[in-house]
């Protein structure tokens, strides 16, 4: 049994591709490089005569199934289950729901309101190509006085929500707040994320929750498939996510559900046992995380028409500046280098620390940073800037902007 699901996720238009499926989850880079391969082979030996044949035969065997009710109809009953089979555990809870005129729009005739969630207020839940952001969530609930906002990207993989005040749940409090609800039910479990969490939330999950953070590169499939490794080599994890908001959790198969992840089992069974307070409840879970003053993400573009590059790659002067990153800071006694770290160079030091890596798709070394205040920042930038001054293919103006007095 498998599935195939066409979809640019977060990317433009023009970046449609394929994600593959089957009953044991997503499959990775190296499933669908054998797939092409064994397409490309079989497409060698087609005639016209059996490509039409095979058209023919693929057509009759099509069969189109509501699944979005089957979908729909499971979430529900996980909420329920969680509610102590209570039929309507949400009576009078408000939430409201923007879709980004994407593919979530189900969620709040489907799921909540069965469930007996408010959902009047709710925005953006017909599909096409438009986006918004947390703002645009944060304004509907303040204005309609909701207990909940939840927000979805346009095909549900990734997912955020707002707290009554218009406090945000998303990236490091996003995560914060998950590795909470699954380290109730799974005690010391590993949590991992993508590389450019935040050291506050290495602290949260380890000294607060009791549990390990595992921070692994970026790339959804790969925080995903570095928890599945984690389990096959008995190191228990039952949470995958990135700052963006795609998450997986090992009891729904390891799928990048942003529906699935939202906190509505803990929402029911918290009104289920009489404890009053709105989404208070999913505040108070991550009290004590300790949030940067600063936190940025400059995007310092390859030029790869630049002589520099001498013909080759933008990934090969990529990880030459990385390289050079990595001696400076063994050289610098201000930066401590980060004892454990998977994508880039990572280094500590003036009270925050710093990420500089390749991006995944595109010519562009992503800078993270994250301080206490803009000063520390400043300086956190100011030791990057020195140490890859020379390589003059790297545009460093938004570093440059940020760095200047």
């Amino acid at each position: 049994m498998g599935a195939i699901m066409i979809t640019a996720s977060h990317l433009p238009y023009n970046r449609n591709g394929f994600k593959f499926f089957t009953n044991a989850g997503g499959l990775g880079k190296a499933d669908i490089k054998n797939i092409l391969e064994r397409a490309a082979d079989i497409y060698k030996s087609f005639t016209y005569e059996g490509l039409m044949k095979s058209k023919r035969k693929a057509s009759e065997s099509i069969k189109r199934v509501d699944y979005m009710t089957v979908y729909t109809s499971d979430l529900v009953k996980a909420v329920r289950k969680a509610a102590e089979n209570i039929e309507r555990p949400l009576e009078g809870f408000h939430i409201v729901v923007d879709a980004g005129n994407g593919a979530g729009g189900f969620f709040a005739e489907k799921v909540l309101q069965p469930l007996g969630a408010i959902t009047s207020g709710s925005q953006f839940l017909e599909p096409d190509e438009d986006k918004t952001a947390m703002k645009a969530i944060t304004q509907a609930v303040l204005e309609n006085k909701a207990d909940l906002g939840i927000i979805f990207d346009t095909d549900v993989d990734r997912s955020a929500a707002v707290d009554s005040t218009g406090h945000e749940f998303n990236r490091n409090r996003l995560i914060a707040l998950m590795s909470a609800i699954v380290l109730e039910e799974h005690p010391g479990t590993t949590i991992v994320t993508d590389s450019v969490t935040s050291d506050g939330l290495t602290t949260f999950i380890e000294k607060k929750l009791g549990g390990k953070h595992h921070r692994f590169k970026r790339g959804y499939k790969n925080v995903i498939d570095e928890a599945v490794r984690l389990n096959s080599v008995g190191e228990e994890s039952h949470l995958a996510i990135e700052t963006s908001g795609h998450g997986a959790l090992k009891e729904n198969h390891w799928l990048d559900d942003g529906a699935y992840l939202m906190f509505l089992n803990k929402l029911a069974s918290a009104r289920a046992s009489g404890i009053a307070g709105g989404s208070k409840v999913l505040t108070d879970l991550v009290e004590g995380l300790q949030e940067p003053g600063v936190a940025v993400e400059l995007r310092l573009k390859i030029d790869q028409n630049h002589p520099d590059l001498k013909g080759g790659s933008f990934r090969e002067y990529g990880v030459a500046v990385l390289r050079l990153l990595e001696n400076h800071i063994e050289s610098d006694p201000k930066l401590q280098k980060a004892p454990v770290n998977y994508e880039g160079v990572r280094a500590s030091g003036f009270g925050g620390w710093f990420l500089l890596r390749l991006s995944l798709h595109d010519p562009v070394l992503p800078l993270n940073i994250e301080a206490a205040s803009h000063e520390d920042a400043v300086k956190l930038g100011l030791a990057v800037s020195s140490a890859v001054k020379e390589f003059h293919a790297l545009d460093m103006s938004a570093l440059d902007k940020f760095i200047q007095p």
